[in-house]
């Protein structure tokens, strides 16, 4: 007779520890370079401490195909590994316009330009969301 595990209420998350100011911003070069390395475009980083709770900070590029767009997240992800920074999440890598990588306290958005204009997310995490709580 097979024994069933009982579960008396949802599981206790291990809690992330943030990055350190230093470790954030040498993630933050390390994908950035990776990204200029790969020809990607219109680099902007976004500042997310105390609007979200997902991540410190956003990086948004864009590339001209989508063939250039999952070697952006390919490489990206190899560096990131290489960097000591662990495993990371990539979402759409297989031919999409628009790849979201999770490298923890960063978020990185790729997206073939028409794609980066539709979803707006400069507008919606940028300066303009301060101006707006002010």
């Amino acid at each position: 007779m097979r024994k069933k595990a009982v579960i008396s209420g949802p599981r206790a998350k291990s809690r992330k520890v943030a990055a350190t100011p230093p470790e954030l911003d040498r993630l933050q070069a390390l994908i950035t370079t990776s990204l200029e390395d790969d020809k990607g475009e219109e680099i902007v980083v976004l500042d997310l401490r105390g609007k979200a709770s997902f991540a410190d900070r956003m990086i948004i590029a864009t590339g001209l195909a989508d063939r250039q767009i999952s070697a952006m997240a390919t490489h990206l992800r190899e560096k990131l590994r290489e960097g000591g920074f662990g495993r990371v999440r990539i979402e759409g890598e297989n031919g999409s316009d628009w790849v979201l990588i999770d490298a923890g306290d960063i978020v990185v958005h790729l997206f073939r330009p028409d794609s980066r204009t539709l979803y707006g997310l400069e507008k919606m995490w940028g300066a303009d969301l301060d101006e707006a709580t002010t």
